[in-house]
């Protein structure tokens, strides 16, 4: 039977934890991340069952939760109001000698940092985009971010969106000649599961009816459910193809719809109190 002491102490999650975020896109939810980086170490199932404290929380998450902290304390990660947690460009770079050493270095910060954080607090930021931004030019800057974008790092963007409205087990497959599939993922609505493919269309011109047809005869025999997501727009023979009696249904994101789902999960939009939208183009550069 598997004891406390046989869980990794919690420094020594970090750099699998980076390693994981590295292979997965660069974002997981906390129930992945402990799933997948408990077997990324070879973790028995007796060890990932320990449990400890007057509250009995499993000690292998416990363990994780802290090593995030100091991970997010030197920059190399951040989290979102829903739970997922994301490796920033510093943590990406990161070697392994660098993420030993954050144990010692965020022991070392104490009093400094917290001086940093009450400055930080009184001063000012720099707004990157002008304040007068209008209600719907945000979108054409974010439009503009978002082609811009490399076809990889949309692809974890969209990635990264899809986890923020609840999915699991969200892999890019990055296939080439698989028949336009990107990706897969996993949505829980209450008590039932969908296996959902998806496909991530970065360009400014319209998705057709043939592409949303060829993405359904991918689908056949592999789940029931397909997403397409695109910068551009969808020509009304698509959208009529995507809910085509008899066929499966295909749900369709077009670009003026991703902009207000990446508003919504504040994914590198911020929304201020009186509805003023700002766009953030360093968030763009994480993905």
């Amino acid at each position: 039977m598997a004891m406390i002491n046989d869980v990794p102490a919690y420094h020594l999650f970090m750099w699998p934890i980076v390693e994981r975020l590295r292979a997965k896109g660069r974002s997981m939810t906390i129930e992945e991340m402990v799933d997948d980086v408990a077997t990324h170490m070879g973790l028995s199932d007796e060890v990932r069952a320990v449990t400890h404290g007057k509250w009995q929380e499993n000690a292998v998450a416990y363990r994780m939760a802290w090593a995030r902290s100091y991970l997010k304390k030197m920059g190399a990660l951040v989290n979102s109001e829903r739970g997922v947690w994301s490796l920033t460009p510093k943590g990406a770079a990161m070697t392994e000698a660098e993420v030993a050493g954050i144990k010692q270095a965020v022991q070392k910060l104490g009093a400094a940092e917290r001086a940093a954080n009450a400055a930080s607090a009184s001063a000012v930021d720099d707004d990157p985009v002008p304040a007068d931004v209008g209600a719907d030019d945000w979108k054409d800057r974010l439009m503009a971010l978002l082609l811009a974008m490399e076809p990889a790092a949309f692809e974890r963007l969209c990635q990264r969106l899809l986890r923020e409205f609840g999915f699991i087990k969200v892999e890019v497959t990055g296939k080439s000649g698989d028949g336009g599939i990107d990706g897969t993922g996993v949505l829980r609505v209450n008590l039932l599961s969908f296996h959902v493919l998806f496909q991530c269309k970065r360009y400014s011109g319209s998705v057709g009816a043939g592409a949303v047809r060829d993405f359904r005869g991918a689908m056949v025999g592999r789940t029931d459910k397909g997403l397409i997501i695109t910068t551009g727009t969808f020509t009304a023979d698509a959208r009529r193809e995507a809910t085509r009696d008899g066929a499966p249904a295909m749900d369709l994101v077009d670009g003026d719809a991703l902009c207000d789902l990446l508003k919504d999960r504040r994914l590198g939009v911020t929304v201020e109190m009186v509805e003023q939208v700002t766009v953030d183009e360093t968030a763009f550069a994480a993905f």
